[in-house]
C-alpha cells in the first residue's frame, strides 16, 4: 500500500491508484511507495486550501505564531525520526539530515516572531499627514500558494517556503520532488498535530509533468513557488503567465569561487572542499567553478586533491561518512554524462571521475576535480549538480572577476582573501544574488536566499520571504467636506 497524500490533515490514497516506487540511493532498493499524483487530487487540495483560507487569513499572527512555534516543537521533539527518513530517502549522510531538521525548526520558530510583528505592524500611514486626506497601507496575504520542492533539501525547501506563506496567513498545497517525499509527508502531518487547521498545508505527491504542472495550471493558486532547474522554471512562468499567476523561482547556478594568493592554504582548501562536495554537490549554490590565482595554483590543486580523496563514502546512515550517493541512477548517468564530455574536451581529470571502490551498489560517484579547464567546455557553463568541481587560474584580479561573471547565472559566488579590502572589492564586482567573502555555502535563515540573471527571482528566507506572501494594499480616506471642484483639488490638498 502506498503513503497517501495529505489533504484536509487527512491521508488520501489518491484517485489514479499508481503508485511511484521510493528508492534507496545508497542501495538501489525499494523500500517503500508513495501515490502518483493526478490533476484530480490536485484539484481536491487546491480546494481544501481555499475553504481553509478563509477562516486562516482571519487570525491574528499572534494566533498563527502560537501553532508555528508548536510545530518547531513538534519538529525537536521527532528529530531522529525525521532525520532518519531523509537520510533513507535522499542518501545524505545523517549528520548532516539532523543538521536540517534542527534548521527547520529554528525556521518555524523565527516565522513565528515575525507573524506577530505583523500584529505590531498594523497598518502603516504614508503620504502627506494630516489635512483632508489619509492614507494607510496594510498587509493581506496573498492566498493559496502552490509549490514545487526539490529532492536534495526536502525538508529545509518545504520549510523555507511553507513557514513563511503560513505566518502570512497563507495556505499551501505542496508537491514535493517524487524521488524524495516522505519527509514533507511525515512533516505536514506532524504541522497537524501540532494545532494547523485543516487544509492550511496539503500535500500531493507525483511527478511534475502530472501533479507538477496540474498545479501550476489550476485557477484556484495564486501564487507558486518553485525551486529546481532553470528549464523548468520557465516552463513553470510560461504556464503561470496564462493567468497572471505570480512567481517566485530559485534556479541553477554555476557558481564561481575565486582563491587569492595570499589565504591561509589549509583552511582555503577546506572552504573549496565543503562549497564544491557538501551534500554530493547537489546544491544550487555549489562552489563548482574554482578560480585560483596562478601563482598558488600548483600548490593549491595538491591539497585540495589530496581532501576530496579523503573523504569517506558511503551510505548516509553509515557512521563517519561524509558524502553519500547521489539521488537516482538517472542522474547519476547524467553527472557521469559531465565527467566524459569533460575528458573528451580535454580537460585533465585530477582525481575521481569513477565509482568509489567498494561501493557496487547505489549511485555513488568519487569526488571528481577537473584541471586545465577552459571557459568555452560544458563542466565550466553547465550546471552539473554533482561532485564535480572545474579548476581555472587566473593573474590579475580583473581576470578573476571577468572569469566568474561569464556565465549566464547569478546566484552564488565567493573571495577567499586575507586582504579585506580585496574581499570587499571583488565581493562588490561579483553578479550574484549571494556573495561569500572568505567562507562558502553558509546559510543564514535572517538573510534574503536568491539568484539574479537566469538563478531565478525573488528571494527565500528572513524578512524577504515572509514578504513574498504578502499583498499591501493601499487605503485611501477622505476626511474634507462633501463638496468637490475637481480642477481646485491639487491646490486645496497642497494647501491643507
Amino acid at each position: 500500500m502506498s503513503r497517501g497524500h495529505f489533504i484536509g490533515n487527512a491521508r488520501h490514497p489518491g484517485g489514479s491508484g499508481k503508485k511511484i516506487d521510493c528508492i534507496d540511493p545508497a542501495t538501489a532498493m525499494t523500500f517503500d511507495s508513495i501515490a502518483a499524483g493526478s490533476a484530480e487530487d490536485i484539484d481536491a487540495a487546491v480546494c481544501a486550501a481555499r475553504r481553509a483560507f478563509t477562516a486562516w487569513k482571519a487570525t491574528t499572527g499572534a494566533e498563527r505564531a502560537r501553532i508555528l512555534r508548536a510545530i518547531s516543537g513538534a519538529i525537536t521533539a521527532n528529530r531522529d525520526r525525521l532525520a532518519e527518513i531523509e537520510t533513507r530517502d535522499n542518501g545524505k549522510p545523517l549528520p548532516e539530515a539532523f543538521i536540517d531538521v534542527d534548521t527547520i525548526a529554528q525556521i518555524f520558530a523565527m516565522y513565528a516572531d515575525m507573524a506577530e510583528e505583523l500584529d505590531a505592524r498594523g497598518e502603516e500611514a504614508v503620504g502627506p499627514s494630516g489635512g483632508a486626506m489619509k492614507t494607510t497601507v496594510a498587509y493581506r496575504p496573498v492566498g493559496v500558494i502552490g509549490m514545487i520542492t526539490p529532492w536534495n533539501f526536502p525538508l529545509e525547501q518545504f520549510t523555507w517556503k511553507v513557514a513563511p506563506a503560513l505566518a502570512a496567513g497563507c495556505c499551501a498545497v505542496v508537491k514535493p520532488s517524487e524521488f524524495t517525499s516522505l519527509s514533507s509527508l511525515e512533516l505536514a502531518a506532524l504541522m497537524a498535530g501540532a494545532g494547523l487547521p485543516p487544509g492550511v498545508i496539503n500535500v500531493v505527491t507525483g511527478t511534475g509533468a502530472e501533479a507538477g504542472a496540474a498545479l501550476v495550471r489550476h485557477p484556484g493558486v495564486d501564487k507558486m513557488s518553485f525551486t529546481g532547474s532553470t528549464a523548468t522554471g520557465k516552463q513553470i512562468m510560461r504556464i503561470a503567465a496564462e493567468d497572471l499567476k505570480r512567481v517566485s523561482l530559485e534556479l541553477g547556478g554555476k557558481n564561481p569561487l575565486i582563491v587569492f594568493d595570499d589565504v591561509d592554504l589549509d583552511a582555503a582548501v577546506q572552504w573549496v572542499g565543503f562549497g564544491a562536495f557538501v551534500n554530493q554537490g547537489q546544491v544550487c549554490t555549489a562552489s563548482s567553478r574554482l578560480l585560483v590565482q596562478e601563482s598558488i595554483a600548483g600548490r593549491f590543486l595538491d591539497r585540495l586533491t589530496e581532501l576530496a580523496e579523503a573523504i569517506h563514502i558511503g551510505p548516509g546512515s553509515a557512521e563517519g561518512v561524509k558524502m553519500g550517493p547521489l539521488i537516482s541512477q538517472a542522474h547519476h548517468d547524467k553527472v557521469m554524462s559531465y565527467v566524459q564530455a569533460g575528458m573528451e574536451a580535454g580537460a585533465r581529470l585530477v582525481t575521481g571521475g569513477s565509482r568509489p571502490p567498494g561501493l557496487n551498489a547505489g549511485y555513488f560517484v568519487a569526488p571528481t576535480i577537473f584541471a586545465d579547464v577552459t571557459p568555452d567546455m560544458t563542466i565550466w557553463t553547465e550546471e552539473i549538480f554533482g561532485p564535480v568541481l572545474s579548476v581555472m587560474t587566473f593573474r590579475t584580479e580583473e581576470e578573476a572577476v571577468r572569469l566568474a561573471n561569464d556565465t549566464p547565472y547569478g546566484l552564488a559566488a565567493s573571495v577567499l582573501s586575507k586582504d579585506r579590502a580585496r574581499a570587499e572589492r571583488v565581493g562588490d564586482a561579483l553578479e550574484a544574488g549571494i556573495i561569500w567573502q572568505n567562507c562558502s555555502n553558509m546559510v543564514v535563515i535572517e538573510a534574503p536566499w536568491g539568484g539574479i540573471k537566469k538563478s531565478g527571482m525573488g528571494r527565500e528566507l528572513g524578512r524577504w520571504g515572509l514578504e513574498s506572501y504578502l499583498e499591501p494594499r493601499q487605503k485611501t480616506r477622505w476626511l474634507g467636506d462633501g463638496s468637490l471642484d475637481w480642477y481646485a483639488l491639487p491646490d486645496r490638498l497642497a494647501a491643507e
